[in-house]
């Protein structure tokens, strides 16, 4: 009986501290679908810092607090940079989602053509390179791959189908304060806050912040004249 004791002691003491770790450090998450591709794959496991912008209501591992009286919602809070890849909740369903963050409070986001236009200026886009790779939904399909470069000087891959569907073709979107504006960097393959199903993100919202690709469960068979993304593993995030 003693030994049994001392078991639940520590087993009860473990989950504590597990769940005390996941709330104010660290967790990871799994990406279930294309949408932040060739950034992230189906199939990666993130581990994400909790405390980059502070705690919100989203922030404890198993369970939501209720809305709370302070600054956008969060204790020790600071907006995300430009770039940022982040975990949020989805403001309408609660479904927890990874995207990047490209507007803040205040600016203007637009698309024209494909190319992402801040504050009334295009971003800085370079041509890398064009391919075909088979989507998680079976279907191969050609891309062309741009590296962006956001205000502040931050690079990262973007994939582009096509230049004439309407998320590629947008009005102008005026992220409200206390809000974010996301997208993927799959720019064909992804429900961000260019659509009304999504729209602007709340910063009480946030979970925390992408750091590194803890390890890969992509699984892609090579194929001629397809690419193949490789399996990666303790790969840091810019």
């Amino acid at each position: 009986m003693k030994d049994i004791k001392e078991w639940l002691r520590i087993g009860i003491g473990a989950a504590l501290l597990t769940a005390v770790l996941k709330t104010v450090a660290f967790a990871t998450y799994y990406i279930p679908s294309e949408s932040m591709v060739p950034t992230l794959q189906v199939g990666d496991r993130l581990i994400a810092s909790k405390f980059d912008y502070g705690y919100g209501r989203y922030s404890p591992a198993f369970f939501d607090l209720p809305q709370w009286a302070v600054e956008d919602g969060r204790i020790f809070p600071r907006l995300p940079e430009r770039g940022d890849i982040v975990i949020f909740a989805h403001p309408r369903t609660g479904e927890t989602l990874v995207k990047r963050v490209i507007g803040l409070p205040g600016d203007r986001v637009q698309l024209s053509a494909g190319r992402l236009i801040l504050n009334g200026k295009a971003v800085e886009r370079q041509y890398l390179r064009t391919y075909a790779y088979r989507q998680d939904a079976g279907a191969p399909v050609e891309v062309r791959e741009y590296a962006e470069t956001l205000p502040g000087g931050r690079t990262h891959s973007i994939i582009l189908q096509s230049e004439n569907r309407p998320q590629e073709n947008t009005g102008v979107f005026r992220v409200p304060q206390g809000h974010l504006f996301v997208m993927g960097d799959n720019r064909d393959n992804s429900a961000d806050s260019r659509f009304e199903s999504l729209g602007f993100v709340p910063v009480e919202n946030l979970i925390g912040r992408s750091r590194a690709i803890l390890f890969s469960l992509h699984a892609c068979t090579p194929e001629p004249g397809l690419s193949c993304a490789g399996r990666r593993y303790l790969s840091a995030l810019e």
